[in-house]
């Protein structure tokens, strides 16, 4: 497989989720998105099974639970990471639209 850079617009999909990078051909194994949650939305609760990510956060302001309820509160130009076989859930605590761009890649 011969991959290349490429240029990714985020400009478009302003509610709810636009994929970025769908893996091969585009990529070796990453994957990510761009989400955009209105205020009280989630994402819904997922595991990351065998995949670790990384979510960078926009805009906006909001809770990352995860396994058994921990709660880690974050606001914009925030950075999380999620290990493998986490179970999490993304939600919007703010009045304004939480936008955020997640990356998910297979763990060695």
């Amino acid at each position: 497989m011969t991959l290349k850079p490429i240029l990714i617009d985020l400009t478009s999909g302003e509610n709810g989720y636009t994929r970025l990078l769908g893996g091969p051909p585009q990529s070796v194994s990453m994957r990510s998105g761009k989400v955009v949650l209105q205020s009280g939305e989630a994402v819904g609760k997922h595991s990351t099974e065998e995949k670790e990510e990384l979510i960078i956060i926009l805009d906006g302001k909001g809770q990352f639970i995860f396994n058994n309820n921990h709660i880690l509160e974050f606001n914009s130009n925030s950075v999380l990471y999620c290990p493998p076989m986490t179970e999490n859930n993304v939600s919007n605590t703010g009045s304004t639209p939480l936008r955020y761009i997640y990356v998910v890649a297979k763990a060695l």
